[in-house]
Formats: C-alpha cells, sequence, structure tokens
C-alpha cells in the first residue's frame, strides 16, 4: 500500500509543475475543529514515513470561521492546505482567491457527482444531513415516523422537532436549503412559518441540538437536525455493546455536503501540499475517514466499515443546490429565515 501510495504521489506532484528549493520538514493543514479535534498521531503517520514531512494541525473553528480567518490572512497564509470548506461556503472561499489550483491523480477513482468544475480543490469527504428520530419514541408514543417534509407542518410532529439556527450552524444552513430545494422561492417561507406556528424548536448548533435537546440524552424533542452517520456512532460509542442503533434517519430533508482541501495561496510548499491532499485521497486514508469522523469516503476503491454498511442510511435522492446558487443567496435566506422565525 505504502509503495503505491508513494508513486500516485510522484505521478501527482510530477503533474503539479513548478518545482520546490526544498522538501519542508513539516507542512500546516487548517481544518474545522470537528476534524482537528479527531487527529491523532497516528493520523498522518503513514504520510510522514512515505515523505519525511510531518504535519501540524492548526484548528479554526467552524467552516465559515475557517474560510474567513484564511481570507483575512491571504497574504500571509497561516497554513499550507486548508480542508473543511463544504459547498455552502465553497463559493465564498474561491472568490476570495485563497486557493491556487492542484489536480489530484487520484480523482479518477472518485464519482463525478463529488468532483467540482474547478481545480481549486479536491473533494475529500461528504455526509448527509438529515432529521435523526428516537425510534423509542416514536414506538411508544405510537406515532408514525415522518416520509415527507409535508407532514412536518403538523404541531405533532413541528412541536418534537428541534432544528439549528442557520447563521450559526452548519446542518442548521443544510437544512434550510434542504426546503428550498423541497419547495423553492415561493414555498419555502411558508413550510417555515407552518413550523414556527407548531412549535418548532430553534437551537445554536448541532451540540446542544443533539446532546441537550434530543430525547435519547433526556432532552424533549425525538427529533432533531443530525447527520445520516449519526445511528453507526451511536453503535460504536455504546456504554454497552448493542445490536441495533435507538436512533433513525428520515430520508425528506437530507441534505448532502461535501468537503474539500485546497493548496493554499502563498504556501512556500505548494507541491508538498498537493502531496498532503493525494493522500487524504488515498484508499488508505479514505478508510479511516468513517469511524474517525463519521462522514463517508469519496474514493470509490475505499470500503465501508461493517458499522456504516450496517447501520446507516444512505438517502436515495438528497438535496443539493450548486455552491454559486448558495453564495448569491446565502445571506438573503438567512436574513429572511430569521425574518420569519424570530419576527
Amino acid at each position: 500500500m505504502r509503495k503505491s501510495l508513494t508513486v500516485a504521489v510522484l505521478v501527482a506532484v510530477a503533474a503539479c509543475g513548478a518545482e520546490e528549493a526544498e522538501t519542508p520538514d513539516s507542512l500546516r493543514l487548517m481544518a474545522h475543529d470537528s476534524f482537528a479535534g479527531s487527529v491523532s498521531e497516528e493520523t498522518f503517520a503513514d504520510f510522514t514515513e512515505n515523505t519525511g514531512i510531518g504535519v501540524e494541525m492548526i484548528a479554526a473553528g467552524d467552516a465559515g470561521s475557517m474560510v474567513n480567518q484564511a481570507a483575512l490572512s491571504k497574504d500571509n497564509p497561516l497554513a499550507d492546505v486548508m480542508f473543511g470548506v463544504d459547498d455552502t461556503f465553497l463559493s465564498r472561499a474561491i472568490d476570495e482567491e485563497i486557493f491556487v489550483g492542484h489536480r489530484s491523480g487520484l480523482l479518477g477513482q472518485v464519482d463525478e457527482q463529488f468532483v467540482p468544475d474547478t481545480d481549486l480543490v479536491t473533494p475529500i469527504d461528504y455526509g448527509d444531513v438529515c432529521i435523526n428520530y428516537d425510534k423509542s419514541w416514536f414506538a411508544e408514543a405510537g406515532m408514525a415516523v415522518p416520509t415527507e417534509l409535508d407532514q412536518l407542518r403538523d404541531p405533532a410532529l413541528a412541536g418534537v422537532l428541534t432544528v439549528e439556527h442557520p447563521a450559526t450552524s452548519s446542518p442548521g444552513l443544510a437544512f434550510l436549503l434542504a426546503t428550498i430545494d423541497e419547495y423553492g422561492e415561493d414555498g419555502w417561507l411558508e413550510f417555515w412559518s407552518d413550523l414556527k406556528a407548531g412549535g418548532v424548536g430553534v437551537v445554536p448548533d448541532w451540540d446542544t441540538a443533539y446532546y441537550s435537546d434530543f430525547t435519547p440524552y433526556g432532552g424533549d424533542s425525538p427529533m432533531v437536525v443530525s447527520y445520516a452517520s449519526s445511528p453507526p456512532a451511536e453503535v460504536v460509542f455504546a456504554s454497552e455493546p448493542i445490536d441495533e442503533a435507538p436512533t433513525g434517519v428520515v430520508e425528506a430533508g437530507c441534505y448532502r455536503q461535501v468537503e474539500y482541501a485546497g493548496v493554499l495561496a502563498g504556501s512556500d510548499y505548494p507541491q508538498a501540499a498537493g502531496e498532503l491532499i493525494d493522500f487524504m485521497l488515498s484508499v488508505e486514508f479514505q478508510e479511516t475517514v468513517p469511524l474517525t469522523w463519521f462522514v463517508f469516503p469519496v474514493n470509490g476503491g475505499a470500503q465501508l466499515p461493517p458499522e456504516f454498511v450496517e447501520h446507516t442510511t444512505i438517502p436515495a435522492d438528497p438535496a443539493r443546490l450548486d455552491p454559486a446558487t448558495i453564495a448569491e443567496n446565502r445571506d438573503r435566506w438567512i436574513d429572511e429565515w430569521v425574518g420569519v422565525m424570530e419576527g
């Protein structure tokens, strides 16, 4: 595996073009907190062994804060590689001209749906933001789990749903985008007005929604906006071994997010930075993604662990909006949402 990885990296570096004066001792990788917090000494050990280059992590808050930091520091970049910008902030990052081009030789192993129409970023993983539900609560209440977004207009369901604020939460914004994709400009605000009238709960972030409001953790909401990969996490981290996830996924209203990595403009080591991105796209690294960060690998050659195969729901038709459309309308959509939900 290491020999083949090294060959792939060398091919990609050769394709990159410009020569670098020397190989760096280490590269700086800026990433959002949820990625950086799960990086261990083993995460990039094989990359370092193959290249002699260490990896220094820089935690940069959430995806939006990270893009802002990179934009403000682009004349004196804080890192060589940035990872974790997703579709909702991709256009902003590109407009700020914080990346330089890099085309990985491993993109042929990635499904076209994940490959952007620019060489400025490389897809690394994807995840589906979906409503999660507490199986026991619905069974005990004798209520059917919703299968369509329209059913959430019913106060009996709206009143037991918690969502995150789209201005402060990536999954909150993703769910907002899913409703816009479903109802269009003429209908999405009416949907949210009905949710408000029905008593939907709104919290600032995913941690609050999941670990404070969700009924499995002592809250009052048996439905929260989370991820399709949350149920396998419940199995993996259960205090006692369990055979079935206690939570499930509502496929209606799911939104697919792709996360990208890019070489930051101004890096002294763009070729080496490209090598690091190629490593993150290799099967070797991609197979560590599901049980470390609970998202899905984009490399089609990566095998999913049994926990994901058995306990994850992969939505058949998740919503996705064009990054440029999101960039053009995101602030307006959030302002309009605030006008309905907080007006």
